[in-house]
């Protein structure tokens, strides 16, 4: 429906007024007819439209001559183009006595059409359309309509030490790429627009979530400034005859619990009756765009970069090299090494204890070292990382020593999705509130050109809990449930059902994953386990058939099955961790077995992933044929009972396209090979899986990590677009 306005007009004198090309102006017939008329006749100037509407039905002026004066007869009035000068539109109202041919007073109505329109991508192809259509509404959907918005979270300009967002200026063209485009169409004679106001503006609860440029000399981007944003919702457009402006609107905010991330734009044109008097209103054009989500990528997209952290364990290095020069004598070098220790930063903690022993001239004892030092780094497990990356095809980053300070743990502490809107998208990495020793690298080393950044920190007064990293936070796969299409998948979040002393994830972060709307968070029980991450429990992986994926959960049922198969086959004696472990931490299959406290422990801890297991089916529309149950023992690792993983925990692993990598368990090995090992692959590989088994023991296992604690991955964005979903 056209934006209609009501006109008064008068005996006395002729009316002017501007019509907007695209509106309809209401003609008050009756209000300005003198006494004793009956009726009146229109007559109207060529260039301009005149509709009789009586009883809803719309009749030309030419089809009855004259009209009777009543308030149910209505005068609507259009214009075709605008007009090349001031008052080129005419229409006369003509007002009769009953059955006389002179009429006794006359109105008119000058008029001088403009256009003024307000437009942007609103039907989403990547270009703004021009539309004189409702564009106030945003609808969800493939048919949906209205405009798209990114938050300008990333770093374009190397020079600038925020996000561009954070900026006032325009700092590079590729900033203004990250940008939604607006045009603002004028036309018309000059005189109009010099003795109307045109204002650009926005709701001032919005303002500080976007900020909005205009050129204002030339196209340089140093022209560029911002007209709206934090520090103005209004800017009168000058010098508007006839011209196309271009705006450029970026985003500050992303949607969180008190922002929807709809944000209207209105143009306004303003007439002045007298100096005396404020302006009023004769039009207004609005365009709406909703601000892009935050959007997780499930394991089963294609990844395109493998992030992990090269560590070396300095502390476990040096008590091992103190208790070695110990056993050999050599006491005045413990006292150096405690020495070292005392006034060395820690990176040099290592070389400098080597540089120490190599003075002895003790050939073994050096080389015993050196083992030592290989051994305290994680260099295998990052080569094992490196090999995977390369197969699966994509590029490796590695976090050095000196960025990561020895926090090994770069899934806990970031999360990489992307943002997309129909002109341009890219990745964005979500900080973790853990804020230890890696907390700069998102940041310092994540942000940059095309790759975004957002952040929820708690208040100054809390603290982060376990259940704030990221391992902590998972996404399924595309899933449809109950007739409800999920066509970005679900996100995971690990929290507690009931218990005494619970945990659960900082409220911020939480907010904000459910503002997002297109992938609806699933809430689990994690609480059971010491760290408490959904990570260590379950899984997904690709497959080859019409679902696209299995859900893998960790299992202790399936694990006391395959153990007591092997026992009944006559293995008990085979062990666990041989050729990891020290003889006398090695367990045979029949101790695991006959233990029975460890039994019912873990017979708890499979009451708990069953819990879950009932509310992935239900809420992610899973049946049995959907899942996989990978053999998997947890202990008791603190006074509450909370677990652990006994081995490498199997479903922690990397997942890149069909390449697996999975932590190596160190199972009992039967027939020369791990049955553990044989198990998974068993499982895994008639989906046309690569299983690589990764030694993870004394760099991640042993401190409570397992492979996918100790990577990240930055995958393709889904080929679904989140703005055709359908929202209830």
């Amino acid at each position: 429906m056209s934006q209609q306005r009501w006109v008064r007009l008068s005996t006395e004198k002729s009316v002017s007024t501007v019509y907007v090309l695209g509106t309809e102006l209401s003609l008050d017939v009756c209000g300005s007819a003198p006494a004793g008329a009956t009726n009146f006749q229109v007559q109207k100037s060529l260039g301009v439209n005149c509709a009789i509407q009586e009883a809803n039905v719309s009749k030309s002026p030419s089809q009855v001559l004259r009209w009777p004066l009543d308030v149910r007869v209505e005068v609507v009035v259009t214009m075709n183009k605008s007009s090349w000068r001031v008052n080129d539109g005419k229409v006369t109202i003509l007002y009769y006595k009953a059955n006389e041919e002179a009429p006794l007073a006359t109105a008119v109505l000058q008029l001088t059409c403009v256009e003024i329109s307000l437009d942007t991508d609103f039907l989403r192809t990547g270009t703004v359309t021009k539309s004189i259509a409702d564009k106030r509404e945003w609808t969800w959907g493939p048919e949906g309509k209205g405009a798209v918005l990114l938050v300008n979270c990333d770093r374009d300009w190397s020079q600038t030490l925020g996000l561009d967002c954070e900026e006032e200026n325009v700092e590079s063209e590729e900033d203004l790429k990250d940008m939604s485009v607006m045009i603002l169409t004028t036309r018309g004679p000059a005189d109009i627009f010099k003795k109307h106001q045109l204002v650009l503006h926005v709701s001032a609860s919005e303002n500080d979530k976007v900020r909005v440029f205009h050129a204002q000399e030339g196209r340089e981007v140093s022209h560029y400034k911002a007209v709206l944003g934090p520090r103005s919702a209004s800017y009168e457009v000058k010098g508007v005859r006839d011209q196309e402006m271009v705006f450029y609107v970026e985003g500050l905010a992303f949607p969180d619990v008190d922002f929807s991330g709809l944000v209207p734009f209105h143009v306004t044109l303003l007439e002045s009756p007298s100096k005396k008097c404020l302006e009023t209103p004769v039009f207004s054009d609005s365009v709406v765009f909703r601000v892009a989500p935050w959007i997780m990528t499930p394991n089963t997209l294609p990844p395109r970069r493998v992030y992990v952290c090269s560590i070396s364990d300095s502390d476990e290095f040096v008590d091992d090299v103190k208790e070695l020069a110990e056993s050999r004598g050599y006491n005045y070098l413990v006292e150096a090494v405690e020495e070292l220790q005392r006034g060395s930063e820690e990176p040099a903690v290592v070389a400098d204890v080597c540089r120490l022993v190599r003075r002895t001239n003790d050939r073994d004892f050096v080389a015993a070292v050196n083992k030592l030092a290989r051994q305290s780094k994680n260099t295998d497990f990052v080569s094992a990382v490196k090999e995977l990356a390369y197969k699966a095809g994509c590029a490796l980053t590695v976090c050095e020593g000196e960025k990561n300070q020895g926090d090994r743990w770069i899934q806990d502490e970031m999360e990489i999705g992307y943002v997309q809107a129909p002109h341009k998208g890219f990745p964005v990495v979500f900080d973790s509130p853990r804020n230890r020793e890696l907390k700069d690298f998102p940041f310092k080393d994540v942000l940059g050109p095309d790759f975004g950044y957002v952040q929820r920190e708690p208040a100054t007064d809390q603290a982060a809990s376990q259940l704030d990293s990221f391992g902590n936070l998972e996404v399924s796969p595309p899933v449809a449930v109950r007739g409800k299409q999920y066509p970005l998948g679900r996100i995971l979040i690990g929290s507690y059902i009931s218990r005494a002393e619970n945990r659960e994830m900082f409220k911020g972060v939480r907010d904000f994953l459910y503002a997002q709307k297109v992938q609806s968070p699933v809430e689990l029980d994690s609480d059971w386990l010491a760290v408490g991450h959904v990570d260590e429990f379950l899984t997904f992986v690709p497959a080859p058939d019409q679902k696209g994926f299995r859900l893998l959960l960790a299992s202790p049922s399936a694990c006391y099955k395959l153990l007591k198969q092997k026992e009944q086959q006559g293995y008990g004696d085979a062990l666990m961790f041989e050729g990891k472990l020290e003889r006398d931490h090695q367990v045979q299959i029949k101790t695991i077995l006959a233990d029975q406290d460890f039994k019912s422990s873990n017979e708890y801890f499979q009451k708990c992933i069953d819990w879950n297991r009932g509310i992935l089916k239900e809420e992610l529309g899973l049946t049995e044929e959907d899942i996989i149950d990978i053999p998997q023992l947890f202990m008791a690792d603190d006074p509450a009972g909370r677990a652990v993983a006994y081995f490498p925990d199997l479903v922690n692993m990397l997942v890149l396209e069909k390449h697996l990598g999975i932590p190596k368990p160190f199972g009992p090995i039967i027939n020369r090979q791990c049955c553990l090992e044989k198990e998974v692959r068993r499982l895994l590989e008639p989906l046309g899986l690569s299983c690589t088994f990764i030694d993870d023991y004394k760099a991640y296992h042993q401190k409570h990590g397992e492979v996918h604690c100790g990577t990240n991955v930055c995958r393709k964005p889904s080929s679904f677009k989140w703005w055709d979903m359908t929202l209830p």
